[in-house]
């Protein structure tokens, strides 16, 4: 591969990382927006979507390797000339072109994009980062460092996520499941029900999915499928779907559904479909406008349309004890999707636990108060951190007398090893789904 042949995808990652890392944009959305813009052919869209995911897993690590090849702290470097080093390291270290090409590459770039006084060090630093391998670079930085710093540097993740992994699983299992959020995930659809069905676009090429029975796994951009297009099916990993077909199924008393954070609404468009197969109404709060236009989007193919409202689900608008299905899909962390947004362990703090965890519970009283005698509340995660799972869950339990805890294995019999407790825990290593956390509570 010529410098010249890497240009394009290179350029294209460079500013993609560029909106990640000084904008703020989540990597997977920047991507496709900026792939969508490009005339990119097939093989240079994959250097670039590698190159965008790559770097994301690994910034963390390559952030060291730089430190250590520079001799100095990143932050005496202008950003953009970080952004473009990590991209640098991902390609000199993980893709393995020659490294005198990738250099030369590199340093191109670097003239192009943000001038020439840059490319010395360009290419001093790349020279030293290619002097070792990815194994002798994380041989080298583990050199005296603690096991769990260890296991966080094999896996290109931040210690305390590690630490999380490591009570929750062990030492034995927390490295394949960190190891798992480093590879890309299957591109899922749910078939709304009512609107599609999946064996129509299983006939029609798609791979049946392998725990919802609503799901398909499809190849390539999924909006080459007209169900997707069209809002009869929606993109969504299949522990959401069970997540949502689970509260949908679990018995209940007749009444109104709730949704009390429902955006961007892929979970309130699939209980949608169940709500109107039972003749119930459903209700969806979500407390911004814009999310509250994503939730609107989700359920457009439907003719009729579930109630939407903009509220804060701590205070609901709402008549308490009036629904016999409530959703809480609550804020959080998102440590279970980094195989969907890899920047995200490298962008969240130990201290954002604090806050999202008093949110976690207001969000639960306030839906076990919605729920009326018999009702069942699902209280969903996309994390796997204690603190805002089951310690929540504690907490709030701790404060009532006229609630009980639903079995996962009554609700999800044929998931093997997904029951943490009482409760269901998904995990990418061993279902290959987003490591979703959901309670089941009944009120008495």
């Amino acid at each position: 591969m010529t410098a010249d042949q890497a240009s394009p995808a290179r350029r294209l990652a460079f500013q993609v990382l560029r909106q990640v890392n000084a904008e703020g944009a989540y990597a997977n959305l920047a991507l496709r927006q900026a792939l969508a813009r490009a005339d990119l052919d097939q093989r240079d869209a994959a250097l670039a979507t590698e190159l965008v995911a790559g770097v994301c897993r690994h910034q963390g690590v390559y952030d060291r390797i730089l430190v250590a090849a520079a001799g100095r702290p990143l932050g005496s470097l202008q950003p953009a000339l970080v952004d473009l080093l990590r991209l640098s390291c991902h390609q000199l270290l993980r893709l393995r072109p020659p490294p005198a090409v990738a250099v030369s590459a590199s340093v191109d770039l670097a003239r192009a994009t943000i001038g020439a006084r840059v490319t010395g060090l360009v290419n001093a630093v790349l020279r030293r980062v290619a002097e070792s391998t990815w194994p002798d670079w994380l041989e080298r930085l583990s050199q005296g460092q603690a096991p769990i710093e260890q296991l966080a540097l094999r896996t290109s993740h931040p210690a305390w996520i590690a630490q999380a992994y490591v009570d929750l699983l062990g030492w034995s299992e927390a490295e394949p499941a960190l190891q798992a959020n480093n590879q890309p995930p299957s591109v899922d659809l749910v078939c709304y029900p009512g609107l599609s069905r999946p064996q129509d676009l299983v006939a029609a090429g798609a791979e049946p999915g392998r725990w919802s029975d609503r799901a398909v796994r499809v190849q390539g951009d999924p909006a080459r499928w007209p169900a997707l297009v069209e809002g009869r099916a929606g993109v969504q990993d299949e522990g959401s779907q069970l997540i949502a077909l689970g509260l949908s199924r679990a018995p209940a008393p007749a009444g109104p559904w709730l949704d009390l954070c429902a955006g961007p609404g892929g979970k309130t468009a699939l209980l949608w479909g169940a709500a109107l197969a039972a003749d119930e109404p459903l209700v969806a709060l979500e407390l911004h406008p814009h999310r509250t236009q994503l939730v609107a989007q989700a359920v457009r193919a439907y003719p009729r349309q579930p109630l939407l409202a903009v509220a804060d689900g701590r205070r609901p608008p709402l008549r308490p004890g009036s629904f016999s299905r409530v959703l809480a899909d609550v804020p959080c962390t998102g440590l279970g999707s980094l195989r969907r947004r890899p920047e995200s362990r490298w962008r969240r703090r130990p201290q954002d636990l604090a806050g999202l965890t008093e949110l976690q519970a207001e969000l639960l009283a306030a839906a076990l108060a919605a729920g009326r005698s018999g009702a069942v509340v699902a209280y969903v995660t996309c994390s796997p951190h204690r603190d805002e799972t089951e310690r929540v869950v504690e907490t709030v339990l701790a404060t009532r007398s006229d609630v009980d805890l639903i079995e996962a294995s009554q609700v999800w019999p044929a998931l093997p090893e997904a029951c943490r407790g009482p409760y269901l825990q998904l995990w990418p290593h061993r279902h290959g789904l987003d490591a979703m956390f959901c309670a089941l509570l009944r009120r008495r």
